[in-house]
């Protein structure tokens, strides 16, 4: 019947640190799972080896809720040549794939377990894990697996499928029928039956003890049937439905108190415990009143139960019960030690009783003793489930009686006594026993947890309770042995003990040594000799040990007794070195931005010139994250001074601004200062750009319209003046006689010897002499001093900000919106002296003299001709040093041809902005 295989993990590409691929071997309610390194490329593999050469009949995924691999590929090898050697493409069958559901529907909520049916046989199985499910959970681009189950049967059968058909053949002679009701669900029943037991989802939501007693029981249901004691299988499995819901709430509570640790709220944490222990014994008792705990008459207490944590010992996150009991019979020894070799290989799940399912060797796990794994390196909260032996009647008050160590040492019920110190240790420790005592001593290097934590606690208490008055040299021994056991414990792998030696920290800095009046000096050994420890735990591979630690030094900085030393800001800005862990270097430069923030750079120890050096060669190292935040603190550093940080800076210019980094550090200063940014000082001309092209497209239309305009005009006055021209008439005498002349008859060409722009007329506009009066001589018109082009005084501005061969050296002032060279902008903002400009309706702005004045078309010809107007107008100061303009023309006819253009001229409106740049280059440039 095919059975859950066990399996170890051999390998794996990579994981990000507290989800090792180890994990999959825990099937539990609270286990996380492997996940793939941050930004990992794809795609990922995981090669797990089977306990045995298994035939495999399905494979269960239990899919992340939001970390989801868009598709798993699965492979199979009989054998690997070489451990942790590179695998052989060749080496390994591809079964298949399958596709998993990017979990959209549900929010990324639900997690996806994905059956799969196959039929391979062999011991190596591969898992290669594809590009990973976009969503704006997963941040980082991983994938991961929460867990795997393999079932399947062993290879290596030898004729037992010949025996299987000869005993079916011997039931029909015999009249028996396989499909009978009472076998259903046995094994005997189908032979590729496959029990729910072994199903991913019954591990997943159980408890595990509790998922060891049903198994237990299942196992009992069968052979009951077997023998056709009806009754008591029934109530074996009444017993087990029932003992599955007890499973899934224990379940719960179990993940609610994981929850409660991890949020440091350890009175919720401390009340689900109790609740379990408490829902735990009574649902034993009635187990027990009922006879069901066993297949004998009398009772044993479910307490007796041997377990031991389910995962590896490199992964103690998690554990779990161990394989059932031995027969009552056999004596297990309390202090054997754990194999190591059923350490690596056993499956994290629980152990049943076919044996074939966890180890190659065939025998019944009860022919020998159990192994035992010691577990002194978890901590408290994360021990095994109880396994007391003491009657129940005992264990009142604080249900919290666990396995401490491998002695059976009882944290909740008796005094742990640590082991003798060693030769080594006394040696180490001599000066910390002639001031403490041997058996303080002993607990702080004592290999079990508990005894270290309650060693640092017991210190704690004695120091605050030496009387003032004692001796200053006893105190000051105290205090440095103290400090010698804070360092020592500042290393220790449990959270629990590198909390009590931060508090003991605390205490003694802030409570101790003022409370006995010492000195500084006693204040700065204290420091001195743990902040190289503390920073060294802020580059722990495990995230809470680094956020502990560096909350701590910052903390301690901020200490009344410790800020006046100037002792941390100066280890902070030590320069990073290129074998630094990632972890601490981000620590440190995270640590130094936020103390300088705090303390700031006045009598703090943090100067200007060691916090940018040390910031500007951060810029160089290897690992964004400290790049980002050593930009951070050169930003926190320009805000406080602006000047010196610049110093250690590289100039502002093209060829700096090519290095990102450099890049964003100018624009963030930019920034503070209220100074636009190149990108938006780019979306600025190009808008300004934009509105320059349609300005001129609608100049265009409207010259182009007033040109049909006068061309219309001129159409009509030449038919007037055909039409009252008559033919010559003939005197008698022969002589011609000229036709009378027409009463005010228009000129035709009114147009010519006429500026546009400035209104005057002269018989010299020729167009030769208009182009001469253009580029010397209009009022209304200039010369660019840049690119030699003449153009409206009122577009000036306009021209040299959008048209000039020389545009790019200008920028324009954003309080006088007038075109000045780059050189000269910042100064010239800075100084504030420009006549702010006034709104287009409201005011025009001349760019000569700077001044506002009225707005629209004729006050520009008012303000630029009229001698009251512009001073700064140098053609309008060399025509005033002429005399009057004489009066075109002569007699009256001259006048009233003045007079009729003076008519067709005033319908002629003043072209805004003046003509565009392609018709100004056609008409004015010589």
């Amino acid at each position: 019947m095919p059975h859950k295989i066990g399996f170890v993990v051999v390998s794996s590409s990579g994981h990000e640190d507290g989800f090792s691929a180890r994990e999959l071997m825990i099937h539990a309610p609270t286990v996380s799972g492997w996940r793939s390194p941050r930004f990992c490329q794809f795609p990922q593999e995981i090669v797990l080896q089977m306990v045995e050469r298994c035939r495999i009949r399905k494979l269960q995924l239990l899919a992340h809720q939001y970390m989801i691999a868009s598709k798993i590929e699965f492979y199979i090898s009989e054998s690997l040549p070489e451990y942790f050697a590179p695998y052989q493409a060749e080496r390994f069958r591809r079964l298949g794939y399958v596709s998993l559901c990017d979990n959209e529907k549900t929010g990324c909520k639900a997690r996806e377990l994905k059956s799969v049916y196959v039929d391979a046989v062999g011991q190596f199985l591969k898992l290669i894990f594809h590009e990973n499910h976009v969503n704006k959970y997963n941040i980082y681009n991983q994938v991961a697996l929460v867990a795997i189950n393999i079932i399947g049967d062993p290879a290596d059968f030898g004729d037992k499928n010949n025996i299987t058909s000869r005993e079916k053949l011997i039931d029909h002679y015999l009249g028996h029928n396989p499909e009978d009701p009472a076998l259903e669900g046995t094994y005997a029943g189908r032979s590729d039956y496959i029990s729910p037991l072994d199903d991913l989802a019954f591990d997943m939501y159980q408890d595990p003890e509790v998922a060891q007693i049903i198994r237990r029981l299942d196992e009992r249901k069968r052979e009951a049937v077997q023998k056709e004691r009806y009754d008591h299988a029934k109530k074996l499995k009444q017993a087990i439905a029932d003992l599955q819901k007890v499973g899934e709430r224990l379940g719960r509570y179990e993940v609610e108190k994981r929850c409660a640790v991890e949020k440091e709220d350890y009175d919720l944490a401390k009340e689900k415990k109790q609740q379990m222990a408490r829902y735990r014994a009574q649902v034993y008792e009635q187990l027990e009143l009922h006879g069901l705990l066993q297949g004998e008459p009398e009772t044993r207490r479910p307490f007796a139960l041997p377990l031991q944590p389910l995962a590896h010992p490199g992964s103690p996150r998690h554990q779990k019960p161990v394989p059932s009991p031995p027969q009552p019979e056999e004596a297990v020894p309390e202090n054997l030690p754990a194999d190591p070799f059923l350490q690596e290989k056993l499956s994290s799940h629980t152990l049943e009783t076919l044996p074939r399912c966890f180890a190659a060797d065939p025998s019944p796990p009860a022919a020998g003793p159990l192994p035992r794994n010691p577990v002194e390196t978890l901590p408290y909260d994360e021990r095994p489930l109880p396994a007391s032996r003491k009657p129940q009647e005992d264990t009142s008050g604080e249900p919290e009686i666990s396995q401490a160590d491998s002695r059976g040492a009882q944290r909740g019920g008796g005094t742990v006594e640590p082991e003798p110190l060693t030769e080594k240790a006394l040696r180490e420790a001599s000066s910390a026993i002639d001031a403490l005592g041997e058996t303080l001593v002993a607990g702080a290097y004592s290999k079990t947890w508990s005894c270290r934590e309650d060693a640092l606690l017991a210190l704690s208490k004695r120091l605050m309770e030496l009387p003032i008055g004692t001796p200053k040299e006893d105190l000051k021994n105290t205090l440095r042995a103290s400090v010698f056991l804070i360092r020592r414990a500042m290393k220790d792998i449990v959270i629990s003990v590198f909390q009590a030696s931060l508090k003991l920290l605390k205490m003694i800095i802030t409570q101790y040594i003022p409370k006995h009046k010492l000195s500084k000096v006693e204040t700065t050994h204290c420091v001195e000799r743990t902040l190289p420890a503390l920073l060294t735990r802020t580059g722990d591979s495990s995230a809470r040990l680094r956020v502990m630690a560096s909350n701590f030094i910052q903390e301690m900085a901020l200490f009344k007794e410790v800020r006046c030393l100037q002792i941390i800001p100066p280890s902070l800005v030590q320069p990073l070195r290129a074998n630094t862990s990632v972890h601490l270097a981000m620590s440190q430069v995270d640590l130094l931005a936020r103390l300088l923030r705090d303390l700031g750079t006045e009598n703090s120890g943090f100067t200007v010139d060691n916090v940018m050096k040390f910031a500007v060669s951060a810029l160089e190292h290897r690992v964004y994250e400290v790049r980002e935040m050593a930009v951070r603190v050169i930003l926190d550093m320009y805000q406080e001074h602006q000047a010196l940080t610049l110093e250690y800076l590289p100039p502002d210019d093209s060829s700096t601004r090519r290095n990102l980094l450099y890049k964003t550090i100018f624009e963030g200063f930019a920034k503070i200062d209220g100074r636009p940014t190149d990108a938006e000082i780019r979306a600025q001309k190009r808008a300004a750009t934009e509105e320059a092209e349609k300005q001129k497209k609608e100049e265009i239309k409207v010259l182009q319209g007033q040109l049909a305009a006068l061309k219309e005009i001129q159409a009509e006055v030449q038919e007037k003046e055909s039409a009252a021209v008559m033919p010559a008439i003939q005197d008698p005498q022969g002589r011609r006689v000229a036709p009378p002349a027409a009463p005010d008859a228009p000129d035709d060409h009114y147009l010519d010897n006429l500026c546009i722009f400035c209104g005057e007329r002269s018989e010299s506009f020729t167009e030769e002499g208009l182009d001469l009066h253009y580029w010397k001589h209009c009022l209304m018109l200039t010369r660019c001093g840049h690119c030699r082009q003449v153009v409206e005084i009122s577009s000036l501005t306009e021209h040299l900000l959008t048209e000039c061969d020389k545009r790019e050296e200008f920028g324009k002032c954003h309080r006088c919106s007038e075109a000045v060279p780059k050189e000269e902008l910042p100064r010239h903002i800075k100084a504030k002296e420009c006549n702010p400009a006034k709104s287009e309706k409201l005011a025009n702005r001349c760019p000569l003299c700077h001044e506002n004045f009225t707005p629209g078309e004729e006050a520009w010809k008012a303000h630029l001709m009229s001698p009251a107007g512009c001073t700064m107008n140098l053609r309008k100061t060399h025509i005033l040093h002429k005399g009057p303009v004489p009066a075109q023309g002569k007699g009256p006819t001259a006048a009233r041809s003045c007079s009729s253009v003076a008519k067709i001229g005033s319908k002629i409106p003043t072209p805004k902005g003046g003509l565009s740049k392609s018709s100004r280059r056609t008409h004015t440039q010589r």
